[in-house]
């Protein structure tokens, strides 16, 4: 069996473009004419996301290669939330995209297998394996240690899924612990970076990198640069393009020599393009899905530009 990594790495070769498509919806953000179909109830909300996000997917199945829902806009309301979670990582399969989950999990003992079951493994119950969300990769908070990382790790060799483990995050408060020098010189993400790519080295598929891989961010261009020579053979999983200030030119510092290394994310760049003063007014709010292809197919031009 292939790789999970390789297969993405396929995937973004196929397509042409190193992006993954974030689906993290706000209710306010979507358009009115998929909004007013439905109740304001949980459960009409959930329907209108789930509308939303197949429309995105249809648009761009054949031209981005992952989708990344970020769980907490589904978990927010509730069941009827976690069904539209549900229904969109099925979907995106389905279309044969990839899925990322955002979740950032991180816990010890039982606990962490209990989220590596629900999102990469089965669930066992008396003598039946139940998979339950079946995605392919889970982001993972390494905060705890290895103790936290090894039930997702050993799952991923089980089931061939994978993991984007924190490493240097976009956000910008990051620095407070992330930058932190230790006593061997090292900052704390380098050692982290270190940790990811040995805990990778027995997952290594065939372009040389692990399906045990690191999200790095793109807002810290220099720190992307020193994290690609510590971490050879660690994918990365970039966010910070677009709306948080985050340039191709930047991004391809996270890339080898071949163009590949990294799938770069973009959420509210794609899934409000309808909005954006690029698109608006050569898209109708109706066709807010098309207004998402021409924004991908801007943005992975752009990419491909820069490497």
């Amino acid at each position: 069996m292939k790789n999970i990594i390789d297969i993405l790495i396929d995937k973004i070769k196929e397509t042409n473009n190193p992006t993954v498509m974030g689906l993290d919806p706000r209710f306010e953000m979507l358009p009115k004419c998929v909004t007013d179909k439905y109740p304001k109830t949980l459960e009409g909300v959930a329907d209108a996301i789930i509308e939303y996000n197949k429309a995105l997917i249809d648009e761009t199945f054949d031209i981005i290669p992952a989708v990344k829902p970020q769980i907490a806009f589904y978990e927010m309301f509730g069941l009827p939330g976690m069904k539209a979670f549900e229904e969109t990582c099925k979907y995106a399969k389905e279309k044969g995209m990839l899925v990322i989950v955002d979740a950032k999990r991180g816990d010890i003992g039982s606990t962490a297998a209990g989220y590596s079951n629900a999102f990469l493994g089965k669930t066992k119950i008396g003598d039946v394996e139940e998979s339950i969300f079946d995605v392919d990769f889970l982001t993972v908070n390494p905060y705890m240690g290895s103790d936290c990382v090894k039930p997702f790790i050993e799952d991923c060799k089980k089931y061939n899924k994978g993991l984007f483990i924190l490493v240097k995050t976009s956000n910008p408060s990051s620095g407070e612990l992330q930058d932190i020098k230790l006593e061997n010189g090292d900052e704390v993400y380098t050692t982290v970076a270190k940790l990811v790519e040995k805990w990778g080295e027995d997952l290594r598929g065939e372009y040389g990198y692990s399906s045990i891989a690191a999200v790095v961010g793109a807002t810290y261009p220099e720190q992307l640069q020193s994290i690609r020579k510590t971490a050879p053979h660690t994918y990365f999983l970039i966010p910070g393009y677009g709306a948080q200030g985050g340039k191709a030119s930047d991004i391809a510092l996270g890339f080898d020599g071949n163009g590949l290394g990294g799938i770069v994310n973009a959420s509210r760049s794609l899934m409000c393009a309808y909005k954006s003063d690029l698109w608006k007014d050569k898209f109708a709010e109706v066709d807010y899905a098309k207004a998402t292809r021409a924004e991908a197919i801007r943005m992975r031009d752009e990419l491909n530009s820069a490497f």
